[in-house]
């Protein structure tokens, strides 16, 4: 999987098995599942939209789509081992007529799905969104115009079949959105101000505890060398399995996660400025182009 913003829009790219509730919804296999910014007074028909938009990156019909009036900038991106979730959110349109802002949930598991495990993570998540609005005062579980896509890497042997929040995966995105929703909210309604997309980390060094990571001020800078480029500190690629870039590791909790604290490919300042221009250079183009830099 591979995601990066580009035209008001989130993209995730990869070979999907997914579910959506969005335009295009339902069950199938997908390359690609976007979450696009349109105007407050958006008229258009949503499919038709979608398809231009989608068309001018080259992609024909196999995505999932979701639309929202929230910019990009207030994304918020988190991390829980091998589950990641991307949050939109705006509370305007509660279960009645308003401006078109919407509480879109996107959830992408490294780990293999069933089917019924992708259709119960949106039954996760949903729930998770209504426990998260009641958590910060508000009376109504949604918008009416919300939606949730889930997805996960096709062809992968299924390792889940159910996603309840007993469940490893369930229990991962439910506290995902739990913390991410208001986090989401304050940076759109300006409580937290950002220059662009917030991360988070699920942390257990210290404690298990959800960690924003911000290059601004970063005590560890320079990490890698002198003149080392921040930018994709939290990699779009990551896990990219390359193992000339890192290594499987085991973690705290037991299992493996992806260790790549001693790849530099994306902090030089060449490559920072190449995936910004090209973001969906593969890593065998940017390993080429670091032997030519």
């Amino acid at each position: 999987m591979r995601y990066f913003l580009g035209d008001d829009t989130l993209f995730l790219r990869g070979r999907f098995r997914a579910a959506s509730t969005g335009v295009n919804g339902g069950l199938a296999d997908v390359t690609t599942i976007l979450n696009h910014t349109v105007p407050h007074d958006f008229t258009g028909d949503p499919a038709h939209h979608l398809d231009l938009l989608a068309a001018r990156h080259g992609i024909f019909r196999d995505y999932f789509g979701l639309m929202t009036a929230v910019d990009m900038r207030h994304l918020c991106v988190l991390q829980y081992d091998f589950v990641t979730v991307f949050i939109t959110a705006g509370v305007t349109n509660p279960t009645g007529a308003g401006t078109p802002q919407t509480i879109n949930i996107i959830v992408y598991s490294r780990e293999g799905m069933a089917d019924s495990a992708l259709l119960e993570t949106i039954v996760t998540a949903t729930g998770a969104k209504a426990q998260a609005l009641h958590d910060l005062g508000y009376d109504f579980p949604g918008t009416t115009t919300d939606a949730v896509a889930v997805a996960c890497e096709q062809g992968t042997e299924p390792s889940h079949t159910y996603a309840g929040t007993l469940t490893g995966v369930g229990r991962r995105v439910h506290a995902a959105v739990l913390h991410g929703l208001p986090e989401a909210l304050a940076r759109h309604q300006g409580k937290v101000r950002r220059s662009g997309p917030s991360f988070f980390i699920y942390s257990r060094y210290g404690g298990e505890h959800w960690v924003e990571w911000q290059k601004e001020g970063c005590p560890y800078y320079p990490c890698h060398f002198p003149g080392q480029r921040c930018d994709y500190c939290y990699c779009p690629c990551y896990p990219c399995g390359d193992e000339e870039l890192g290594e499987w590791v085991a973690s705290s909790s037991g299992g493996r996660v992806w260790g790549c604290a001693g790849c530099t490919l994306l902090h030089i300042p060449g490559i920072a400025d190449y995936v910004k221009r090209n973001p969906e250079a593969t890593l065998a183009e940017l390993k080429r182009l670091r032997e030519q830099l």
